[in-house]
C-alpha cells in the first residue's frame, strides 16, 4: 500500500509529505503484524526527515511516542504519532477506530520486551 505520511519537525512551521510502499492490505483487515508496520513506518518518516542520510530500514521500537486515532473531514480515520523531533500522520484509513485502537494497544504491549537492536528510532 502507498502511504504518503506527513511529516511535521519541531521548530518549522511546515510540513512535508513521505511516499512510501509499505506491505499493508486493506486497512478494514489489518493484523497486528500490519499495524506494527505502519507504526514504525510513521516513526522512520520522522527519522528521516530530521536525517535524510538515515538507514531507511533502522531498527525502530515502539515505546517512548504518543499516538492518537481521528476522524478525518472527508471520512476515514488518520493515524498519528509523536516524538521529541516531532510528529507524523498517515490516512485516512477506513477502519473501525476502536478496533484500530485497541490493536495498537496491544502491539505496543507486545513491543515493551527489551530490544537488543541498536540504534533505534523510537
Amino acid at each position: 500500500m502507498r502511504l504518503e505520511i506527513e511529516v511535521w519537525l519541531k521548530g518549522n512551521d511546515f510540513a512535508i509529505t513521505d511516499v512510501v510502499e509499505a506491505p499493508l492490505g486493506p486497512p478494514r483487515g489489518w493484523t497486528d503484524d500490519e499495524v506494527r508496520v505502519l507504526l514504525k513506518e510513521l516513526l522512520r518518516a520522522v527519522d528521516r526527515a530530521k536525517s535524510p542520510a538515515a538507514d531507511r530500514n533502522r531498527a525502530v521500537a515502539l515505546r517512548g511516542f504518543n499516538w492518537i486515532v481521528s476522524p478525518f473531514e472527508g471520512g476515514g480515520f488518520t493515524v498519528a504519532v509523536e516524538i521529541q523531533i516531532g510528529a507524523a500522520a498517515a490516512g485516512p484509513f477506513d477502519v473501525d477506530p476502536v478496533e484500530l485502537e485497541a490493536t495498537i494497544t496491544r502491539v505496543m504491549a507486545a513491543d515493551r520486551l527489551p530490544h537488543r537492536e541498536s540504534p533505534v528510532v523510537h
